[in-house]
């Protein structure tokens, strides 16, 4: 791109920019309805490998016991900032 001096573009390198601009055409974006939409999604569904029972089971045994131990440390942390203001303030 030609430059002034000043760094700008040019008048004729601007023109040029937007004349090649305007000559790429613009793709038009292809309207699918509702059907093609659920059409897409059972295909996408097809493919989704989904765990046994056995691997349901111990996924949700770590997903209970990962939150049963976040509940203990929040607990904690809160029973314990809580007995740090009692101690400070009153």
């Amino acid at each position: 791109m030609a430059k002034t001096s000043k760094g700008k573009a040019t008048t004729s390198t601007r023109k040029r920019l937007n004349a090649a601009a305007a000559a790429v055409p613009k793709k038009k974006k292809k309207k699918g309805g509702l059907r093609e939409y659920f059409k897409g999604v059972k295909l996408e569904m097809k493919k989704v490998v989904w765990p046994t029972r056995k691997e349901l089971g111990s996924f949700t045994a770590v997903v209970l016991i990962t939150c049963a131990a976040f509940a203990v440390v929040f607990w904690a942390v809160d029973t314990g900032v809580l007995a740090a203001i009692k101690a400070v303030c009153f």
